[in-house]
């Protein structure tokens, strides 16, 4: 990535040289290009949402602070943070779950594709932002709506857009001191529907961000009425957790089972542990993980994975997503271990399956979705 400050070589993380998908875009570029047109000097530089920290190691020079939702972003700042020669300890990495700064005199945003993640995160930082912040969105025209500028200026200030390059644009607010600094409206609530198993008339608890945070997944549902009622002591991996809901009715299901939910959101491992505890106040054993899939839990610890993989990363469609799920999930399995999946019956998980666990049986199945079953060897 060319830009002002120098040349820099960027990578996703996990690193993936068959994906060849690049860990910046026309939206990076474009704002760094703005920045380096207005002189270039940040101040207590803020970025909120750095989608492979493209931005901030182009900025590490000024000692940004990052804020991100995401551990995989995390990692791919600070490899690409050390890629480049950077001072690793110069930029400040913060989680969505971290205490945000006092003050900020640059804010610069990368436009995240939930507005309720964008809402809590301009309501979080409203007081540290004055009158005399600059504050800068930026992505892709089709990620930026009439919603999200109604937003920042809902919140922020008067707010207008640049003109489209590269099918990318900015986003320019003036923050407005009239307008108090209003609490985040999250997190959210709702019960679960009947009819859906051991999690039947459940609370759920979702933060800002987390997929399906307003109602069950329909996806996730047929899971749910086709899980069985399982016994005895065993440990229960909820990969790609969400908001925690399966894991939640694998406990309920079985209270002597031990579940690990995992997720690369820390908005959805809070939201897991939050959904858990309003249930399940006075059990132990539950786990609450942050990070890239099973690379992190012992091999040969689970007795079962239950899992709903997602097919894009951002903006691209790939299945690289649910192939390091499916063969992360063989290794963690013990012989016997049983993997379960759900998922659109278009994609195919079944031809994955056998490849990495050389079985697959069909559980259920519907006009739109399947729930598969393989066990490890």
């Amino acid at each position: 990535m060319a830009t002002a400050w120098g040349d820099f070589r960027l990578g996703r993380f996990p690193d993936d040289p068959g994906e060849r998908l690049r860990a910046w875009d026309a939206a990076d570029a474009y704002l760094l290009r703005w920045l380096a047109a207005e002189g270039g000097d940040i101040r207590r530089g803020l970025i909120v949402g750095d989608r492979w920290g493209a931005l901030t190691t182009a900025l590490a020079r000024f000692g940004v602070t990052q804020i991100t939702d995401s551990f995989l972003a995390r990692e791919a700042t600070r490899a690409n943070l050390a890629r480049n020669g950077a001072d690793a300890g110069a930029p400040r990495l913060l989680t969505t779950r971290d205490t945000p700064p006092e003050r900020v005199d640059t804010l610069l945003v990368r436009v995240p594709k939930s507005l309720a993640l964008l809402e809590d995160q301009l309501c979080r930082l409203a007081p540290a932002v004055g009158p005399g912040t600059t504050v800068v969105g930026a992505g892709m025209v089709k990620e930026i709506h009439t919603s999200t500028l109604a937003l920042f200026e809902r919140v922020l200030g008067p707010t207008r857009t640049s003109l489209a390059e590269q099918k990318a644009r900015l986003i320019f607010c003036t923050p407005d001191p009239g307008i108090a600094p209003r609490p985040s409206p999250w997190p959210h609530g709702y019960r679960l529907p009947d009819g859906i198993g051991a999690a039947s008339g459940r609370t759920v608890v979702n933060h800002a961000g987390v997929f399906c945070a307003e109602r069950l997944d329909v996806g996730t549902r047929f899971l749910l009425g086709a899980l069985p009622r399982r016994t005895g002591a065993e440990h229960v991996v909820d990969l790609g957790c969400g908001n925690g809901v399966v894991g939640l009715a694998a406990a309920l299901g079985n209270p002597e089972a031990r579940v690990t939910f995992v997720d690369e959101s820390y908005q959805a491992v809070a939201s897991a542990e939050a959904t858990y505890r309003a249930n399940l106040p006075d059990t132990g054993k539950a786990e609450f993980v942050v990070g890239d899939g099973t690379a992190g839990l012992p091999p040969g610890s689970a007795d079962l994975v239950l899992v709903n993989p997602p097919f894009h990363s951002h903006q691209a469609t790939t299945d690289r997503v649910a192939w390091r799920m499916f063969t992360g999930s063989r290794t963690v399995l013990r012989p016997g271990g049983e993997l379960w999946v759900v998922g659109n019956r278009h994609l195919g998980h079944h031809v994955r399956l056998k490849r990495v666990l050389g079985n697959c049986d069909v559980v259920a199945a519907n006009r739109k979705f399947v729930v598969l079953r393989a066990v490890r060897r």
